[in-house]
């Protein structure tokens, strides 16, 4: 499946966003894996809600940074591809 700004992207089941103490950084975890995030990937995976499309957590994001629109949209897209690629996000 490919993303576009109308995604609406989530979190599959079993996927959890949090601090992992021990690496001392902000992670995706999933049975069997762990992904760290770096600045970026945590600001954007905070607004993956199953509510917002990739197009409002671009927009939000772009706000937000004071960035450009078309710039932050696609890293946003590369970004939730990446993540439905691996099977962490459904879109």
């Amino acid at each position: 499946m490919s993303v576009t700004a109308a995604s609406v992207p989530a979190l599959r089941r079993g996927i959890r966003r949090r601090f992992d103490e021990t690496r001392a950084a902000h992670v995706l975890l999933g049975p069997e894996r762990v992904i760290v995030l770096d600045e970026i990937a945590v600001a954007i995976a905070a607004l993956v809600d199953a509510k917002a499309s990739v197009g409002e957590i671009s927009q939000a994001l772009a706000q937000q940074f004071e960035a450009d629109y078309a710039m932050v949209e696609a890293d946003v897209i590369a970004f939730v591809q990446d993540l439905v690629d691996k099977g962490l996000v459904a879109a």
